[in-house]
């Protein structure tokens, strides 16, 4: 696996929320394209941005069609190792367990709104996702 193009996702995964660069108002979106378009970033770094975290599930709750033709999945290990930094790091920074992540993140957001739904949707792959680089780092 590339340490450094992780750590490197990890920093840039949601610089799609920045208003300089939001215009679909998704931000996986958002920043893969800012990405590519703007920095002519490597393909992965792009494809790991767009696909963070569960992205494919919100962009179909928001009837984001064209997602993975724009931007293909990238290798699952790599996604699985980007999305352990998301949900094991509270939004400070702190170290957190990805079930008090994915509360911190469904508590933001009633019931009914697209990420709330997406979170919920997408949180058994979430998990795995998690406990796949767990069970690497462990070995």
């Amino acid at each position: 696996m590339d340490a450094e193009l992780i750590v490197v996702a990890a920093y840039l995964h949601d610089i799609g929320y920045s208003s300089a660069v939001c215009s679909a108002d998704f931000h996986p979106l958002d920043g893969a394209r800012y990405l590519r378009d703007e920095l002519d970033a490597a393909p992965v770094l792009c494809q790991l941005v767009a696909h963070h975290s569960g992205a494919l599930v919100e962009a179909e709750e928001r009837g984001i069609v064209d997602l993975a033709r724009e931007f293909a999945v990238p290798d699952r290990s790599l996604l699985d190792a980007l999305t352990y930094c998301d949900l094991t790091s509270a939004v400070d920074g702190v170290p957190v367990g990805v079930e008090e992540r994915l509360n911190e993140i469904l508590s933001r957001y009633p019931r009914e709104h697209v990420v709330h739904r997406s979170v919920q949707r997408s949180s058994p792959a979430l998990r795995t996702a998690v406990l796949n680089v767990q069970h690497r780092l462990a070995a």
